[in-house]
């Protein structure tokens, strides 16, 4: 081999390894997040079941959960869009039956209802536990002022509400008082495939290129 060549194959061999070594990355990215999502579905269809003594966080995110009691009128109203329209997520605390004070996402209302009196009164409601990560430095403090929140702020809401850091996103209740219970909706992004294709597509077009190189110089030097 002429040794003018060396360098190239060596930097084509290189640069190719590490395209490919990053696509397979993330092909196993793409595998385990499609792992969590299904996982995700399955407790989203389970049987609901009574609530725990002490939710976990991690163990009992999702977790389907029948409850009964008394939600009181008290809200707290987070900023949303519901099919393009602008409203507000109606977060209120709830007395349960056996006396435990929650906090619970009665779903949707629209913007126009959002000062109209609602008592609430007697639920008994279906949802997913949750604890949202919503929160970071570029979300805005609440307007305590014109009660809008712009995240769901489950220890925050927790201690305005005087209930436990627990949240549940009812799904269907009885007694809704207009207000449209909201199925839980995962937002997690899985654009792994591309990433795949991207990383793999450049192996190729560094080889191709590599290739190119070798023959022009040999070309030269022949």
């Amino acid at each position: 081999m002429n040794k003018s060549m060396i360098f190239p194959l060596v930097f084509g061999l290189v640069g190719t390894a590490i395209f490919m070594s990053l696509g397979f990355w993330q092909l196993q990215r793409m595998n385990w997040k499609a792992g969590i999502l299904a996982e995700i579905d399955i407790r989203l269809a389970e049987v609901p079941v009574s609530l725990p003594e002490a939710p976990d966080q991690i163990g009992d995110k999702y977790l389907q959960v029948e409850v009964s009691g008394q939600v009181e009128g008290a809200e707290l109203h987070v900023l949303t869009f519901g099919e393009g329209t602008p409203g507000f997520r109606v977060i209120a605390p709830m007395i349960l039956d056996d006396g435990r004070r929650i906090l619970v996402d009665r779903g949707f209302l629209s913007e126009t209802e959002k000062d109209e009196p609602r008592v609430g009164g007697e639920v008994e409601a279906v949802g997913s536990l949750v604890w949202p990560q919503e929160t970071d430095k570029y979300v805005p403090d609440p307007n305590y002022e014109k009660n809008i929140w712009f995240a769901r702020d489950v220890p925050l809401m927790a201690t305005t509400l005087k209930t436990e850091q627990v949240m549940l996103a009812i799904s269907r209740s009885t007694n809704n008082e207009g207000i449209i219970p909201q199925r839980v909706s995962i937002n997690i992004s899985n654009r792994h495939l591309e990433y795949v294709m991207t990383w793999f597509s450049l192996a190729v077009i560094w080889v191709g290129m590599t290739g190119y190189a070798l023959w022009r110089i040999k070309r030269k030097t022949s």
